[in-house]
């Protein structure tokens, strides 16, 4: 495990430990499949993974990494707001990736937002499995970055630690605003 790496680096450790094959996950920002690759990598072959993306052309690009790679049987590519993903996942889920901001060399107008991203984890949080883990990785700075990077965290802080530990990695000295990775668990 790379200790001190970055964020998406230290998201991958936090899933690798957590999802075992034949499990389900969700990717709620497809982007360009990265993330979904990686999920479909951990889950295996009978495991599921649900994919959500706004933009045709991020699930147009993760169909064909993941096709490219031979790994997109099981994979459930919906064109909806993570919001809605009640509409189309039905079972628990072991992981929830969000990965937010704008599509990499996308439009930049089109992006992520505080309103549909909380109401997404307040519905995954609903059918996250015990010792689940919701990871979230928050590029902000420039455009509506740190209004959103505001609200996640001002709804983070508000979590029932009853129910749910939640941990925030921030590289405090590095420049141009780092992503910051804040990761869910569910208790039991």
């Amino acid at each position: 495990m790379v200790l001190l790496g970055n964020s998406l680096g230290l998201c991958k450790e936090y899933l690798r430990k957590v999802i075992k094959k034949g499990d389900t996950v969700i990717d709620a920002t497809c982007g360009n499949g990265y993330d979904t690759l990686f999920l479909k990598e951990q889950v295996g072959k009978e495991g599921k993974v649900y994919g959500f993306d706004i933009q045709k052309v991020a699930l147009d690009n993760t169909l064909n990494l993941l096709k490219e790679k031979g790994l997109s049987e099981n994979v459930i590519l919906n064109l909806d707001s993570h919001s809605e993903l009640d509409k189309y996942v039905k079972e628990s889920v072991k992981a929830v990736v969000f990965n937010l901001g704008y599509l990499p060399k996308g439009n930049h107008s089109i992006m992520t937002t505080p309103e549909t991203t909380i109401v997404a984890i307040e519905k995954s949080l609903e059918i996250l499995k015990d010792d689940g883990i919701i990871a979230v990785i928050i590029y902000h700075g420039g455009d509506s970055g740190f209004h959103e990077r505001d609200e996640l965290i001002k709804y983070f802080e508000r979590l029932n630690n009853k129910k749910f530990s939640v941990l925030m990695h921030n590289f405090i000295n590095q420049i141009n605003y780092p992503p910051i990775l804040v990761v869910i668990g569910k208790k039991k």
